[in-house]
């Protein structure tokens, strides 16, 4: 098992925001079960699972969650996890509750959108599902969450199973011990409480989403079997389309000894190998195929690649391209690109809630190719997993990050543990996705030697994890001096690619003013990964009207005209392609609770700003690839 499967723990800070009601109170929550190494399962949505998506019956645990901490701060094992029901006749009376008599939430989802009374609830709420089961001889099975918000805790018919901390990332629970022929429950205690040390800390600008909001399933498989694996094209000196048919990468195989067969095929690239493992159950490859043909937002071509050890047997769609940075241009397949996005937070459009259907992913991606773009940020933490099967299909360029977002304690070790595993998480489900080009290791951090050094080591951390990808982040400041803007953040030393955030015209300076700026960035490829105006769609009037969608063009247009005198720049991602929830924007009429800087709203209707760069995108008017 490699080191990133176990559960870290840790005290630390709680506060809870209920009901809008924000307090802080210092508690010390429990730290999260120590537990031996665990699997963390790749390509699960490439597999035959058991659906437990649907109706999950749920209770609401009222701060201070007396129903899963004690006054301690332990976990309890030992109240509603048990799943009693009252004895309404006769014999001992239970903790006053009852799960198959409560109402339900659909899974996956969140809280707040489909209960009222629980939209801007952020605490702990008990889930539990009733589901029949065969067990097989000779298997195990995994209870597999694809996300949770934020730590979760885990029992099977009564007992405790799992935890885990971080809302973005998949986990996976060995549950073979405690499943039973037939009928069996499920309850998961989820706690979307803001911590000062968690990741991201208390003051995100968007919306807490709490809940189960990612597929629930069952996945059962044999005692040896395919965990995890990287199928990729070999990274080696300059590139060259004429010979780039090497494949390279390893097959992990959980239970396997040293000399299990493992085979690799890939009929259409020609490639049919039998491998061995290694004591560690790693069986490494590298291959020649016939002549590829490499994914591009052009071309995104993808291969079925089938893997098989013993009983156990995986199909996957994986796409071969190469991406490197060369000076300040970005490569990909060897060729100079320029990269027109926007940013997209994890918001369903139209119902709003987190973003965990075909049919949300198919309605962003459908504003991202209407606008002409070739790219996404997905911000500020991993998306459901969709978004990036989506993208591989459709050609859409991916930066994925870690919720490392401002108010992070970057001083303490634990912190920095969960820093590193989910980073670990996230690479080890998306590395085999063509689409996913850069991974980011945060976003608009303070510049100060703590956070260089802790952000430094992460980024060393995720070339050691990939060294096949850029690494970025996207950076905030400085401010203007006069009418020059010079950007002397040290942690840029340690990236590939460099974002920069920058909101001339709205926070700082008149729209006009980004005529004359003059900057100083890094000699390496710069993104401006955020910029832009908030516009109420449906307001109009002059260009200098706050709120109004001229207004916002005119920001945008005064922001192509500096941005076409930075040499360096490699790509466009304005903040943001669709307006989301955020608890923070309470300007009544013109916010109500939602970042109103998107391109379309959020019931989908267009601003004028979209058509602006729909139009720049097509023509190729801002910006070079070199």
């Amino acid at each position: 098992m490699t080191c990133f499967s176990k559960i870290f723990a840790g005290g630390r800070i709680g506060c809870r925001n209920a009901f809008v009601s924000f307090a802080c109170y210092a508690v010390t929550l429990p730290a999260l079960a120590q537990q031996p190494l665990k699997t963390l399962l790749v390509g699960v949505d490439h597999r035959s699972v058991m659906s437990l998506n649907g109706d999950w019956h749920y209770l609401v645990d009222q701060p201070p969650a007396k129903g899963l901490y004690t006054a301690e701060g332990k976990v309890r094992d030992n109240g509603y996890a048990l799943n009693t029901h009252p004895n309404i006749s006769s014999g001992p009376h239970n903790e006053e509750y009852d799960f198959a008599t409560a109402p339900t939430l659909k899974v996956p989802g969140d809280w707040n959108t489909q209960d009222p009374t629980l939209f801007r609830f952020e605490g702990v709420v008990w889930y539990q599902h009733d589901f029949d089961f065969q067990p097989k001889p000779n298997t195990r099975t995994f209870l597999h969450i694809g996300a949770a918000n934020y730590r979760s805790f885990v029992w099977v018919n009564q007992k405790r199973i799992c935890d885990h901390e971080g809302g973005f990332t998949p986990f996976d629970c060995e549950v073979t011990a405690a499943l039973k022929a037939g009928s069996n429950f499920v309850v998961i205690a989820v706690d979307s409480t803001r911590q000062v040390d968690g990741i991201p800390s208390v003051g995100i600008d968007w919306f807490n989403y709490g809940g189960l909001t990612r597929d629930v399933s069952l996945v059962t498989l044999p005692m040896q079997f395919i965990d995890d694996y990287d199928v990729h094209l070999k990274r080696e000196g300059t590139f060259s389309a004429a010979n780039a048919d090497t494949l390279a990468g390893y097959i992990h195989v959980e239970g396997a000894t040293a000399g299990i067969p493992v085979t690799l095929q890939i009929p259409e690239a020609g490639v049919n190998t039998t491998l061995k493992t290694d004591a560690e159950g790693r069986a490494s490859f590298d291959l020649k195929a016939s002549k590829l043909d490499l994914w591009s937002p052009e071309t995104p071509k993808l291969y079925k690649v089938e893997l098989a050890s013993g009983q156990d047997e995986l199909t996957d769609d994986v796409g071969f391209r190469d991406i490197r940075v060369d000076g300040t241009r970005i490569l990909l397949n060897g060729k100079a690109i320029f990269l027109q996005g926007a940013n997209m937070h994890a918001e369903a459009p139209y119902r709003t809630g987190p973003a965990c259907t075909d049919e949300d992913v198919k309605n962003i991606f459908g504003f991202l190719k209407d606008l002409n773009a070739n790219f996404v940020r997905l911000a500020h933490y991993p998306h459901d997993e969709r978004m990036e099967r989506a993208a591989d299909r459709d050609g859409i360029m991916v930066w994925s990050e870690i919720p490392l977002w401002q108010h992070i304690s970057f001083d303490k070790p634990e912190v920095y543990a969960k820093a590193t595993y989910m980073l670990n998480e996230m690479i080890r489900r998306d590395r085999n996705k063509a689409s996913v080009i850069l991974w980011s290791v945060s976003n608009e951090t303070p510049n100060n030697p703590t956070r260089t050094q802790f952000l430094t080591n992460l980024a060393n951390e995720a070339r050691k994890l990939d060294p096949t990808r850029p690494i970025t982040s996207a950076l905030i400041g400085p401010h203007a001096k006069g009418n020059e803007m010079v950007q002397h953040d040290p942690f840029a030393d340690a990236l590939d690619v460099v974002g920069q955030n920058e909101y001339v015209g709205w926070y700082e300076m008149r729209p006009e003013d980004a005529d004359n700026i003059k900057w100083t960035l890094p000699q390496k490829p710069i993104l401006i990964s955020e910029f832009g105006a908030e516009a109420k769609q449906g307001i109009h009037g002059g260009k200098d009207q706050r709120w109004a969608e001229e207004q916002q063009v005119n920001v945008y247009e005064h922001q192509f005209v500096m941005i076409n005198k930075i040499p360096q720049v490699r790509g466009l991602i304005p903040w943001i392609l669709m307006d989301f929830r955020s608890p923070t924007r309470n300007i009544p009429k013109l916010q109500d609770g939602f970042n109103r800087k998107g391109l379309l709203s959020e019931d989908g209707k267009k601003k004028q700003a979209f058509y602006l760069f729909q139009t720049a995108y097509k023509a190729r008017s801002v910006g070079k690839a070199e």
